[in-house]
């Protein structure tokens, strides 16, 4: 169109050139016959030329149209070097693109749904307590109003263990989270956990035993470590046979090892993979009473993360859940914790 478009401009020009007698009368013919040969072979030329683009572009126009329709499934049989085939290159890799985009979204929306369901069941059970609890002291209903009271005080520490769950999650995933360093002893550190939990492990009738045979001295946060040492002791306790025995060793295996063993039947495989993402729980039916909120070993990961060391599950038999830090870590004072993808 554009050619043809070109060649009538020629032509009216040449006419009005003519007409204004910058051209002879007796050169316009020859000038009109030599611009019509030469709009027929433009014409063939073009046409010959176009015909090929013309299909190549109806293919562009439809895939435009399978996009709209959400169709990501793009594939275009366009070969060529010019403009039009880079742009078919270019429409294919945003297709790709906006797939790998809806399935992250519906990964994200996934796993939204699951928080938001996980949240609700950790939450429900001690409200509907603390609710059932507040009924029956207004009631009068309560024959011992002083076990009452405890119970209630009980369910609000789990509430508020469970906040404060979700809040130190979301500030080791989002690097906000900074610790202090200095020189921590691992034996020590593991001793405080078992004699913090020990009211736990008795009321389940598991017995706690340290084994360490050396002071062994890291670099850390104490805090920190010692809370990632309570939550794989407490998932222990948790999964522990009844008059069984829960050890916990401290040893240095070129680097320094903390490992949390106990007699049950261990991780199942198909958990295994997973056990560290939030909200996991190898069982789904358990309560916060008897399967936590799912956020126990996604902390304990972060938090070894943010040491630089690893954390792992050995394969049964038994429930052996291990990490290991840096034997040497020249770093000090405070500094802020990278985000990881724990549970």
């Amino acid at each position: 169109v554009i050619s043809s478009s070109g060649i009538l401009i020629a032509a009216v020009a040449s006419w009005l050139l003519a007409d204004l007698m910058i051209l002879e009368e007796d050169q316009l013919r020859p000038t009109l016959v030599l611009l019509g040969v030469t709009a027929l072979i433009a014409g063939l030329l073009i046409t010959v030329a176009t015909e090929s683009l013309g299909h190549d572009a109806h293919q562009l126009e439809a895939a435009v149209h399978r996009i709209e329709r959400g169709d990501r499934e793009l594939g275009t049989t366009i070969s060529r070097n010019d403009e039009l085939g880079r742009v078919a290159t270019a429409l294919v890799g945003l297709t790709a693109r906006l797939a790998q985009l809806e399935a992250e979204q519906e990964a994200l929306d996934a796993e939204r749904t699951h928080m938001l369901s996980s949240i609700s069941h950790d939450l429900r059970s001690p409200l509907a307590a603390l609710r059932a609890a507040l009924e029956a002291l207004i009631d009068g209903l309560a024959a011992d109003p002083d076990r009452y009271l405890r119970s209630m005080q009980a369910d609000v520490d789990a509430l508020a263990a469970l906040i404060d769950d979700f809040f130190l999650l979301a500030r080791i995933e989002g690097g906000r989270l900074a610790l202090d360093v200095g020189l921590v002893d691992l034996s020590e550190c593991c001793d405080e956990a078992l004699e913090a939990l020990a009211p736990t492990a008795l009321a389940r009738g598991v017995e706690l035993e340290l084994e360490a045979d050396e002071h062994v001295h890291v670099e850390g946060n104490a805090t920190a470590l010692g809370r990632v040492v309570r939550n794989l002791l407490d998932n222990a306790i948790r999964h522990a046979p009844v008059e069984s025995t829960v050890v916990v060793s401290v040893t240095r295996r070129g680097r320094p090892v903390v490992s949390v063993v106990d007699a049950g039947a261990g991780f199942p495989p198909e958990f295994a993979d997973h056990a560290f993402d939030r909200w996991s729980r190898a069982d789904e039916s358990r309560s916060r009473e008897t399967g936590g909120g799912g956020l126990g070993l996604a902390i304990a990961r972060g938090l070894v993360d943010a040491h630089g060391g690893r954390i792992w599950i050995e394969p049964p038999p038994g429930g052996r859940v291990a990490f290991d830090l840096p034997s040497d870590v020249s770093t000090s004072g405070s500094h802020p914790v990278a985000g990881t993808a724990g549970r």
